[in-house]
């Protein structure tokens, strides 16, 4: 068979061009002792707290005039000689506390080729540079400056971020004061920088639509090729504790000029063979079209291993023989659940104990959410979301490996199991609050933490794990979707999705989900874990014919919210807190989207920092589209996307 010089010279440029770079990166959603082989930490610097503390943290020695970094330990390429330049974004969240009545010095956000502190960088050098060093080319440093002290008279104030290159003076620098984000106030601060090799970009907060500072830049001309990326800060008299709380960085490297022949002559063979492989693939279709017709079906599906690998932080692949010897080829005596895709079991791997997830191969989407769930939450991690472990896809079968845990799932200790007329342990309030907590701590990271949002669209109790201690973890991605450009704030879908009971009253009419969708089935899970009753309503009380919601609104407009509690609690919670939770799954549950809190709102209630939000005596009646405002301008601080069932995520 023959091609067209022409196709072949294509394909051979294509293979070139992706050789020029590769995509890196790597993420801490927090760090322990763990870490520490992954980072460089100056003598000044250590990982306590959960935390980087890039100068001493209050249980060191002296805290004042010191200097630290903590950096990334492998280098990352910038620029090559050819004139191929690359790409980067980072997401990291600060936490600034002054230990002295002024503030100390300030942190940074560098790019530097000396892994190494500068000496006498100590003070307002913010261990940047020093004084031999400010202002040359020698320092091969550029640097974004959270400036928390007026130290020269360059400075702009005691509240702002600079952009640094190779000195601590400023060349551009923007007061935080107008927008309300005052550094060192022991408040997380979410920072996302974004360089796209001409420009750098820097946004400070929840607004990502307003960038703070913005500045064409091109760091080859003042970075050499390979450097590190990390973190410096220093202190003087004054004092303050620099922490990092978590870290997201990936970059499309540019490839090691020397690797470039090794390069082509792969990509030549790939080629090649590529061509020898398009050659038989066409003959055997064309042999075994008239017999195969049967397969059309499973062969529209797209390519699962090219799907999953396609990604470079996919978790380990697993053989199908493996799990099932892990499974006890899939006793039904290690069931430990079956849900809408799919059996759940428990296994055995090496001595480690882990749960098994089947896909039902009678699932019309099983393949859709098998994708969706590796993809998802593959490359995520948070204490209060299920650790996905690796995957199989084999002979026809889709399987998940999670992390066992062995409490199994929520409703089991909230529900009153009908079919079998028992219960297990009734949680206490305490329990339940802390489970009710850890599930916000996910839906605020899911929502604003990871680069991509992602909607979990399916939040409920059979999907809240608990681990031996009953810490919640939110699991079961298969609904999930993840936002990944910037025109959009919803996902479309042409199927409901999602659980009766739990969907909020516009994504049943509008196919959307939103926020503002995970929101209320965030509320739902409240009421459920407060009350002890399942959404459609257990008719135990008059009350609760409708549903849950309408039960709790009803009890509410009367003045006797706390009736709605679990009966199996005997009234042992505290009603202060009792009547903020049921107040605040109200909330949640508003029937106009605009009108329920964020998930930060939502933490910041759980944690006593704000009130429960305001609820109307009687319930809303749903109207649609909402006002004001439009639909379109739903929740402002998102990070708006079009979703993609199979996209990449990347978690901070």
């Amino acid at each position: 068979m023959r091609f067209p010089l022409a196709a072949t010279s294509a394909i051979l440029a294509v293979v070139l061009a992706l050789a020029q770079v590769q995509s890196r990166g790597f993420q801490f959603p927090n760090f322990t002792i763990s870490d520490q082989s992954e980072l460089i930490l100056s003598d000044n610097s250590s990982i306590a707290l959960g935390a980087i503390q890039v100068t001493p943290d209050v249980r060191g020695a002296s805290m004042e005039n010191r200097a630290g970094r903590t950096l990334y330990r492998r280098p990352f390429r910038l620029w090559s000689k050819e004139g191929k330049k690359a790409n980067f974004n980072t997401t990291f969240v600060l936490n600034v506390q002054n230990m002295t009545a002024s503030s100390g010095e300030g942190l940074a956000f560098i790019l530097t080729a000396d892994p190494h502190v500068p000496g006498g960088s100590d003070g307002q050098w913010l261990g940047i540079v020093n004084s031999r060093l400010n202002g040359t080319t020698d320092a091969k440093t550029v640097a974004i400056e959270f400036d928390t002290r007026k130290s020269f008279p360059e400075d702009l104030d005691d509240n702002h971020i600079g952009l640094d290159i190779n000195s601590v003076y400023s060349k551009r620098s923007v007061s935080l004061n107008d927008r309300g984000i005052y550094i060192s106030a022991a408040k997380d601060i979410k920072v996302v920088v974004q360089y796209d090799s001409k420009n750098l970009v820097v946004f400070v907060g929840d607004d990502m639509k307003n960038p703070v500072l913005s500045e064409p830049l091109d760091l080859s001309a003042y970075l050499p090729e390979k450097v590190y990326v990390g973190f410096s800060g220093s202190t003087s008299n004054n004092t303050q504790l620099n922490c990092v709380k978590s870290w997201q960085f990936n970059i499309s490297e540019v490839k090691d000029s020397k690797s470039r022949t090794v390069w082509i002559l792969v990509a030549v063979g790939s080629v090649l063979i590529l061509l020898i492989s398009i050659g038989i693939g066409i003959a055997f279709f064309l042999y075994r079209k008239r017999g195969y017709e049967g397969n059309r079906v499973e062969n529209t599906h797209p390519n699962i291993e090219e799907a999953i690998l396609g990604f470079s932080t996919a978790p380990k692949k697993f053989k199908f023989q493996e799990l099932s010897k892990a499974t006890g080829k899939f006793n039904p005596k290690n069931k430990l659940g079956k849900g809408g895709f799919g059996t759940v079991y428990k296994g055995i791997l090496g001595k480690k104990e882990v749960a098994v997830k089947r896909v039902s191969k009678k699932s019309t989407q099983g393949k859709q959410e098998f994708i969706a769930e590796v993809t998802t939450i593959g490359h995520i991690h948070h204490r209060n979301l299920v650790k996905l472990i690796g995957w199989c896809h084999e002979k026809r079968e889709y399987l998940l490996v999670y992390e066992y845990l062995p409490n199994g799932s929520l409703d089991k200790y909230i529900f009153w199991d009908e079919k079998s007329g028992t219960q297990e342990e009734t949680l206490s309030w305490g329990k339940r609050l802390s489970v009710i907590s850890g599930v916000a701590q996910a839906l605020d990271y899911l929502h604003n933490g990871c680069m991509n949002r992602v909607l979990h669209r399916d939040i409920k109790a059979s999907n809240v794990m608990l681990d031996l201690d009953f810490t919640a973890k939110l699991g079961d991605f298969g609904l999930a979707r993840t936002i990944i450009h910037n025109e959009q704030t919803h996902h479309s879908t042409k199927e409901l999705a999602g659980t009766p009971g739990y969907m909020a009253p516009e994504s049943i009419l509008t196919g959307r989900a939103t926020a503002e969708t995970d929101v209320y089935a965030f509320g739902v899970l409240v009421l459920e874990v407060a009350c002890g009753r399942k959404p459609g309503g257990q008719a135990e009380r008059d009350d609760y014919i409708c549903n849950i919601v309408n039960g709790l609104w009803e009890l509410y407009r009367r003045g006797t919210i706390l009736e709605g509690a679990d009966p199996r609690l005997n009234g042992i919670f505290i009603e202060e807190e009792m009547e903020c939770v049921l107040i605040l799954g109200l909330a949640c549950c508003h029937p106009n989207p605009k009108n329920r809190p964020s998930m930060k709102t939502v933490l910041q209630v759980l944690t006593g920092e704000a009130p429960p939000p305001e609820v109307p005596a009687e319930r809303p009646a749903f109207t649609w589209p909402p006002m004001p405002p439009s639909f379109n301008e739903w929740d402002n601080s998102l990070v708006g996307g079009q979703l993609s069932p199979f996209s990449g995520l990347s978690g901070r």
